[in-house]
């Protein structure tokens, strides 16, 4: 079994080699790419704002096809106000660089591969890639362990789910969600192999490092693990509150020293109205004004929810472990925090990691009870 387990990792590898190869020839020069590619530079000359500006627009073009680049610019019809200033005024520019420096483990990811040689817009999108890759093969491992005697199943299901198509976007945008979805998938495997409270919260502290906007994620799955630990096994962990206040403080920190404009900023540049210039108009709009977003969004919701409430029921259904159907729980529901906080309900990537730990809770509930395989209690 165990050659047959490494003929299926080096076929893996080969498979996600190519895979990766093909998306990185089909990368998207979106919106975002400016946003990131100018966090680069502030790094590099934090006191030449002009020259940020021109440089990553300048950079931007040298690769990106021209109807990708038109995008970026705005120019495309309909034409965009907020990103033609965007690409032609400094000030309008620089001060949309916040909404993207809070990520400050992925633009070190950027920097990272940048100092190594790469262009900027290379960096940007090969982090990406990178990202996809080290996803299969974490994805595969935790297959493994969901079905170790079944490396058959395990390649099939790898391969079907690193090729959904939210997937492939993923790898092939300049965002930090596939970035993000490898840490997650190492998050799982601790839940897994009941790795100890310590290392998993090394994991959360990446985690908020990379994207502050997890903090929600974080916190409750503390949580949730200092009352089961109550409830359950009659134990007060008060390890989990310091790392709780721990990871607080480091939210707090990145917001601050980022100078992040705040959640009601992104809402109202997101969903009411993109402005050019952050600092002016001010960021006002009413409760009946939220909830029209929220209920508007959440029509087109739908498919999300099936898939969620589809999972939430099967795993209650093939699993009676109160460990794991309170870890559902807890996916569920910060799906719907999510949702609540960032109602985009056409970009299935803001959501998408989530989903993918929900199925291989699924996954592993229906292992449990057809294969044998024994959960381990998570402390």
């Amino acid at each position: 079994m165990k050659i047959k387990w490494k003929i299926s990792f080096f076929l893996i590898i080969i498979i996600f080699i190519f895979l990766s190869f093909w998306n990185y020839k089909n990368r998207i020069y979106d919106w975002d790419m400016p946003g990131y590619i100018g966090c680069l530079y502030s790094l590099k000359f934090p006191d030449s704002a002009n020259k940020i500006r021109i440089l990553t627009y300048e950079e931007i073009q040298k690769k990106a096809p021209e109807f990708q680049f038109k995008d970026i610019l705005g120019t495309l019809k309909p034409a965009d106000k907020a990103r033609q200033a965007f690409a032609n005024n400094t000030q309008a520019f620089s001060e949309q660089l916040p909404y993207f420096k809070i990520k400050i483990g992925y633009n070190l990811g950027i920097l990272l591969l940048y100092e190594s040689g790469f262009s900027s817009p290379d960096s940007v999108t090969f982090l990406s890639i990178i990202a996809y890759f080290v996803s299969g093969l974490l994805l595969f491992y935790i297959l493994k362990i969901i079905f170790p005697e079944n490396y058959i199943l395990a390649l099939v299901l790898c391969l079907g789910i690193m090729l959904l198509p939210p997937m492939t976007y993923m790898s092939r945008v300049a965002t930090p969600d596939m970035f993000i979805f490898q840490i997650l998938l190492v998050f799982m495997i601790g839940i897994l192999k009941k790795w100890n409270n310590w290392i998993m919260f090394l994991i959360l502290f990446f985690i908020i490092f990379t994207r502050p906007d997890y903090i929600p994620f974080t916190l409750s799955y503390l949580g949730i693990l200092f009352l089961y630990e109550y409830f359950i096994n009659k134990k007060l962990d008060f390890s989990l509150i310091i790392q709780g206040i721990v990871l607080l403080i480091l939210y707090l920190i990145i917001i601050k020293l980022c100078q992040y404009p705040g959640w009601k900023h992104l809402f109202y540049d997101t969903f009411i109205r993109r402005r050019a210039f952050i600092s002016h108009p001010s960021p006002d709009f009413t409760l009946k004004e939220y909830l029209t977003v929220i209920f508007d969004k959440i029509i087109h919701f739908k498919k999300v929810t099936l898939t969620v409430f589809g999972l939430f029921g099967l795993i209650f259904y093939f699993s009676k472990d109160s460990w794991i159907r309170i870890l559902a729980v807890f996916l569920l529901i910060n799906i719907y925090i999510r949702f609540l906080f960032f109602p985009h309900s056409s970009g299935l990537r803001f959501f998408f990691g989530y989903i993918m730990l929900l199925l291989i809770l699924f996954l592993y509930a229906l292992s449990k009870k057809y294969n044998g395989f024994k959960l381990r209690k998570i402390a």
